[in-house]
């Protein structure tokens, strides 16, 4: 795969009949993560661990920092977050393709800089299984 713009990576979530980029995210990241299922036993070879294959918890968590572009925006995330609704996201991948499904929003932080913007970081947890469609 050939070097990608990180500005590519897109965070949406569902609004309406489709789906709005999260606020003015600047960097963004997301990362799978799969438990484990230690079934090692006496009888194991060599007393080598052995897992159970399809075992285990799957998660996605999300990340991103960035600002908000305006009132809306960052009136929606709020509300999501103190609602603590699960929601519908869309992440978008370039030259891998799209996952979508419900995600919790786990984490919003504001700071702001005596000479500059507000910004925001936000953290998401998928709550259910994910669609994943190739680019």
């Amino acid at each position: 795969m050939a070097a990608q713009r990180g500005k590519d990576l897109l965070i949406r979530i569902a609004s309406g009949s489709g789906f709005l980029a999260v606020a003015g995210l600047r960097a963004r990241q997301i990362a799978f993560n799969a438990e484990t299922v230690d079934v090692t036993n006496a009888d194991s070879a060599g007393r080598w661990r052995e897992l159970l294959a399809g075992a285990g918890v799957r998660r996605a968590a999300l990340s991103g920092s960035g600002v908000f572009r305006d009132e809306a925006s960052d009136g929606r995330l709020r509300q999501v977050f103190f609602d603590g609704s699960l929601e519908t996201y869309q992440i978008v991948v370039p030259a891998f393709g799209t996952l979508e499904g419900v995600f919790q929003i786990t984490s919003l932080e504001y700071r702001g800089d005596h000479a500059g913007e507000v910004t925001f970081d936000l953290a998401l947890d998928s709550a259910g299984p994910l669609a994943f469609t190739a680019a």
